[in-house]
Order: C-alpha cells, then sequence, then structure tokens
C-alpha cells in the first residue's frame, strides 16, 4: 500500500473507424486487465474510459493515463487509436462536480465553482 490519493481519470481516445464489437471487445478486456476501469463508452471511431488511479500527484497520474490505451493494446485488442483528451481529478473535485448543477459548457465570463 503507497497510501497514495485516488484521482478520477477520464481518457478519450479516436482514430481509424473500426466494427463496435471490435472496440467493445476490447474494452471488456481492458476492465479485466485494470480492475479500476469504471466505464467505457464507444462508436467505431471514439472511445471515452473513466477510471481510478492512484497517484502520488496529478502529473503522475497523467503519465499513467497517457499511456494505458498503449500499453494495453496488443493484450486487450485495442484499435490503433491515439489519446485526444485526458482529464484528472482528485477525489474532491470528482465529487463537487457531482453535486453541483450542470453548467453550459458555453458559459462566458466567470463563474463561481
Amino acid at each position: 500500500m503507497t497510501g497514495w490519493p485516488f484521482w478520477h481519470v477520464t481518457i478519450t481516445v479516436a482514430g481509424v473507424p473500426v466494427p463496435e464489437e471490435t472496440i467493445q471487445r476490447g474494452l471488456e478486456q481492458l476492465s479485466h486487465d485494470h480492475p479500476f476501469l469504471l466505464t467505457g463508452r464507444y462508436t467505431g471511431d471514439r472511445a471515452e474510459i473513466r477510471y481510478w488511479e492512484e497517484g502520488p500527484d496529478a502529473r503522475a497520474v497523467a503519465r499513467l493515463g497517457l499511456a494505458l490505451w498503449e500499453d494495453h493494446r496488443a493484450s486487450a485488442g485495442l484499435p490503433e487509436w491515439q489519446v485526444v483528451g485526458l482529464e484528472v481529478l482528485d477525489r474532491d473535485t470528482f465529487r463537487r462536480r457531482g453535486t453541483l448543477p450542470a453548467s453550459p459548457v458555453s458559459l462566458v465570463g466567470v463563474a463561481p465553482f
């Protein structure tokens, strides 16, 4: 046990379209290979995975997140897609987001967090 905090990670990958069954099987295998995987959403050319990762800080967890798809590509049968999005949140920020009303992405200006 490292005693490091847990971080909520969201990775979005995209690339050349593949049959949806291929990405579904790959994400299911990834969930067995990486037991903290919470959700996997997909289309034929894009996938988003969310999971908890333990690490000393956001930078270390971001490095792990950026490598996750590539590291499990062969063992999980994942397509050769690239990471197009990465979000790393500490537990408190993740929980706060769940209790606040959603605000539109197009919100202009400054609003309380």
